[in-house]
């Protein structure tokens, strides 16, 4: 199989076909994301009711409503404590929630097991950084793709042809993503070498190995400096107009505020607000709730809680 050209940090990210031997996998659907034409407006692709998570006596997360379209970036935020990791662990099947329901494109996926839900399409990254330090980029972003590959252990030792044909299909694909998030040059790097921002971009990569549909991502600016930010910014937008819906938790406003179509705030573990971020900007309650101020200054983008 010949490989793909070379692809710049945040264009358009056109995975290589898989074989024909492989289990299809969703793959975004192409057209910009802010209601363009085929962009599915209205269509939702992630929808939750009533959902609620307790822990004894703490209701972490409270018969919470939320539906979101695809192709968009919906930002959920909310002081430390409301609610919002937990509300991604349920969504990507490591708690069950103790009442309500979540659908994904359609199918209940309450009660499936982690990687039943990433093999539906849902892929997310970590507030912590989770990769495997002793391993390459390259095979980082390997590891991604094991939901999708059909090898066993005796093919593994056989090597039988179609063994070789889908190893280097796999490598050529986690090069091509690689290229996309810009660590192209640094494949065979251990993780642990690379720098802070590389890390992150590696662990998007590597959740991008996966052919999602929704990329849940958790707090992926943490710990970067402003150059790294805005360049991730402008990586997730692009992510974005590649066809796949983000679901963002960040605590940097300025981010939030200018990347998001729309915000979902939790105080409590309860929805206290939702909307565009001009309308989330300009809300008593978030500002009291959230912000933490009664003087009924709007939030701006340099509030950073």
């Amino acid at each position: 199989m010949a490989p793909t050209a070379p692809l710049a940090l945040g264009s358009t990210f056109t995975p290589p076909p898989s074989p024909a031997s492989l289990r299809s996998a969703p793959s975004p659907a192409s057209g910009r994301g802010a209601g363009g034409e085929g962009s599915g407006e209205g269509q939702p692709l992630l929808e939750a009711r009533g959902v609620t998570k307790r822990f004894g006596g703490l209701v972490a997360v409270s018969n919470v409503d939320f539906t979101l379209p695809e192709r968009r970036i919906y930002s959920i935020i909310g002081p430390n404590g409301a609610g919002k990791t937990t509300f991604f662990n349920i969504i990507a099947g490591l708690y069950r929630p103790d009442a309500g329901t979540i659908t994904f494109a359609g199918r209940t996926i309450v009660g499936l097991k982690p990687h039943q839900i990433t093999r539906l399409g849902i892929a997310r990254t970590f507030q912590n950084i989770r990769l495997f330090g002793a391993m390459t980029a390259l095979e980082n972003v390997l590891v991604g793709m094991h939901c999708r590959l059909t090898t066993n252990a005796l093919g593994a030792i056989v090597r039988w042809p179609a063994v070789n044909r889908e190893e280097a299909w796999a490598r050529e694909e986690a090069r091509a993503l690689l290229r996309f998030v810009g660590l192209a040059h640094k494949e065979h790097e251990w993780a642990r070498n690379l720098s802070y921002g590389d890390q992150r971009r590696l662990e998007i990569a590597r959740a991008l190995a996966t052919r999602p549909r929704l990329l849940l991502l958790d707090e992926p600016t943490a710990g970067m400096n402003p150059m790294e930010t805005a360049a991730t910014m402008r990586f997730i937008e692009r992510l974005r107009d590649t066809g796949l819906t983000i679901l963002l938790i960040e605590h940097d406003m300025k981010v939030v505020m200018s990347i998001s179509d729309r915000i979902m705030v939790l105080d409590h573990g309860e929805r206290i607000a939702e909307g565009t971020p001009a309308e989330i900007r300009s809300n008593p309650r978030v500002i009291e709730a959230y912000l933490g101020r009664t003087s009924g200054r709007a939030a701006t983008g340099s509030d950073t809680p």
